[in-house]
């Protein structure tokens, strides 16, 4: 007992403190995740696995708790996987790679000789599911690391409930794990799980689960074994399933998970962490009382309608830039027939918007009349020069117009070629100075004076006529 609480908060400590020291050679070498509005770094997962690590295996060299025969091989496992999601955040692997190389691993820790060759293969299978599923998870701030601390909890609880010292332990260092680098993951975050930690939380979770409830009957441990990972399981299931109805791509990332339909439920980004935190918690609590046998099968239904129920719900607050289900309240329409998706200002599948007329993913605004990556605006095709316009194939110098191919002088206006040097109008169509003019429309008299000079050459008791300020200006 005193041990496990050492054991945690040693854990606890070094996570947080490894999730500060990894952030800015993350930043520096480039893992950073770029699909959220800032790039978050990638090594958190990183330091989870090594607080993890160090702790369970001071355990095993001080003999103070022995992981077992099966906690140890777990744990390598575990740790291979997640180095091939560290290799995933820096080179990008294909998911194909990814999943192989999880049921690999899988194949190599499950006990077959208490669950069988059948069971065994569908626990192969169920422990890959699970840990693409908190990979998954790892799209928003905090999402995956309150999932994961709740779930190894109540998979601790299962393992001390069979007197499984070493995989006990090991869960609570991993809880304990998580929830340092929750001090850095929680929105908004400095840092994020990245592949590597949210592959190697997955695989030891699912793994210990199946240690826990090995030797049982098989459709009791279907039941409890859905109920300690529902929120992982459902949002897998409810991703994969509306890509398929919509007609996009299994493997593209989108908007679509159930922390992005809560979000556009109204929640805030912490508010969708607790909404998830608390689903978990309570189908985790169900599947810790069926497995002490305080509850019987029922009641892990009760926890397969609660997310059936959940998912149906949100069923139309997903992506709608690749069409499929009911458009968000305040959401943009979807595309015309025969138009791509992500066009004319509606967002693609990555959740940014596409050309015509609207930003990019680095922020700027592309074609269309708006706003290059210098500042400069692009106006009937003519390109623009420190940020001032061209007007039918002119060029402006000082910011001025020009009107009717002549030349505008001081920021006053000129409408027949004539120039007024101090840009003042008589009210009988001359120039104020120097001498006869061309005739011009009489401006009449208004309320403070005659019509002025421009915003530049204002004088008191004087008032510029609408349209006659361009001092100074740079366009519209």
């Amino acid at each position: 007992m005193l041990y496990g609480i050492a054991a945690a908060t040693a854990s606890f400590l070094l996570a947080a403190l490894l999730a500060a020291l990894l952030r800015a050679p993350a930043l520096r070498l480039g893992l950073a995740d770029r699909r959220r509005r800032r790039p978050v770094p990638l090594l958190g997962g990183a330091a989870v696995v090594l607080a993890t690590g160090l702790v369970a295996w001071a355990g095993e060299w001080s003999g103070a708790v022995p992981l077992g025969a099966g906690a140890g091989p777990l744990l390598v496992a575990a740790t291979a996987v997640g180095a091939l999601g560290l290799a995933t955040d820096v080179w990008r692997l294909r998911r194909r790679w990814l999943l192989a190389g999880t049921a690999a691993a899988a194949a190599c820790v499950v006990p077959y000789a208490e669950t069988g060759p059948v069971a065994g293969a569908l626990a192969v299978g169920w422990i890959a599911l699970v840990t693409a599923a908190f990979r998954g998870l790892d799209h928003a701030d905090g999402v995956a690391g309150t999932v994961g601390v709740v779930t190894a909890f109540g998979v601790g609880a299962c393992a001390a409930a069979e007197l499984m010292d070493g995989p006990a332990v090991l869960l609570l260092a991993l809880a304990a794990a998580l929830t340092g680098f929750l001090l850095h993951n929680w929105h908004p975050a400095r840092i994020a799980l990245g592949a590597c930690g949210a592959l190697f939380t997955g695989f030891l979770l699912a793994g210990a689960a199946v240690f826990a409830r090995a030797g049982r009957e098989p459709g009791a441990d279907a039941g409890v074994l859905f109920a300690l990972t529902a929120v992982p399981v459902a949002d897998a299931v409810l991703v994969l399933l509306s890509r398929r109805l919509a007609g996009r791509p299994l493997t593209r990332g989108g908007p679509d998970h159930l922390a992005h339909r809560l979000r556009r439920l109204g929640l805030t980004p912490q508010g969708a962490v607790v909404v998830l935190g608390g689903a978990a918690l309570c189908a985790v609590l169900v599947g810790v009382l069926a497995h002490t046998g305080r509850v019987g099968g029922p009641a892990v239904l009760w926890v397969a309608g609660g997310a059936a129920a959940g998912c149906w719900g949100c069923r139309g607050y997903g992506c709608t830039g690749g069409g499929g289900g009911v458009r968000s309240p305040g959401a943009p329409r979807p595309p015309a027939a025969g138009r791509s998706p992500g066009r004319d200002g509606h967002r693609g599948p990555d959740g940014h918007r596409r050309p015509g007329g609207h930003r990019r993913r680095d922020g700027h605004r592309v074609s269309g009349g708006h706003r290059r990556r210098g500042g400069h605006r692009v106006s009937g095709g003519h390109r623009v020069s420190g940020g001032h316009r061209r007007r039918g194939g002119h060029r402006v110098s000082g910011g001025h117009r020009r009107r009717g191919g002549h030349r505008v002088s001081g920021g006053h206006r000129r409408r027949d070629g004539h120039r007024w040097p101090d840009g003042r109008q008589s009210r009988g169509g001359r120039q104020s100075r120097g001498g006869p003019g061309p005739r011009r429309r009489p401006v009449p008299r208004r309320r403070g004076g005659v019509a002025g000079p421009s915003r530049g050459n204002r004088s008191p008791g004087r008032r510029v006529l609408p349209g006659n300020d361009f001092s100074g200006s740079s366009g519209r």
